[in-house]
């Protein structure tokens, strides 16, 4: 890395993700040699794999007449993950629909791919800083189309024509500075009403 094939391309797949505190994502990759595919040069990168390759560094599996110019990382991921622990999940109704995304200060379109929400940290845990990073290849930015960025709820807008009407302007909500806790309750200080089950009388 930094030494041979900058602003190449090798094909690979990225099967994992890391996130490592005040770093972008990065990602687990196993490279199949296929650009090497018709062509009489020796395949070298099939099968072999890189760990933590970072977001800035993937091209998203589009069409593209021309390699994107490679996102400043402060774009590409406008908050370093808060946490070592993560969980990645794809919400499947915000799935197939093209998704706004706001980045320096300009919209453009995104195909979602999965997101990633971080736990288990000072940071990661309050309500009112938690991040969630949704990730997504640009499928029309101009000269940034086919880079992966990964995304806060403040920088992205989810279309879907079939389920509702995307919506114009800044939501007029703000963060959320509560937690929110059963057992806090004052009514936990009484048995009766805390043990009060199916079959108490």
């Amino acid at each position: 890395m930094h030494q041979k094939y900058h602003g190449e391309y090798l094909h690979a797949l990225a099967i994992a993700v890391t996130t490592m505190p005040d770093r972008c994502l990065s990602f687990q990759l196993v490279f199949t040699g296929c650009e090497s595919d018709g062509e009489e040069v020796e395949n070298v990168h099939g099968g072999a794999m890189w760990a933590r390759m970072p977001i800035t560094a993937l091209v998203g599996d589009i069409p593209l007449e021309q390699w994107p110019e490679r996102m400043p990382t402060h774009l590409a991921q406008p908050w370093d993950c808060p946490s070592h622990h993560h969980s990645v999940i794809k919400f499947a109704r915000t799935s197939p629909s093209p998704w706004q995304c706001k980045i320096d200060g300009e919209f453009y379109t995104g195909r979602y791919l999965f997101t990633v929400d971080y736990t288990e940290s000072e940071v990661a845990d309050c309500p009112a800083q938690h991040k969630q990073s949704h990730v997504l290849v640009l499928t029309d930015a101009g000269k940034w189309t086919g880079n992966v960025v990964a995304l806060p709820n403040n920088r992205v807008r989810v279309t879907s024509p079939a389920f509702w009407q995307t919506g114009k302007g800044a939501p007029d909500f703000k963060p959320s500075q509560w937690t929110h806790c059963a057992e806090q309750d004052d009514s936990y200080m009484n048995a009766a009403v805390t043990f009060d089950n199916l079959y108490n009388e």
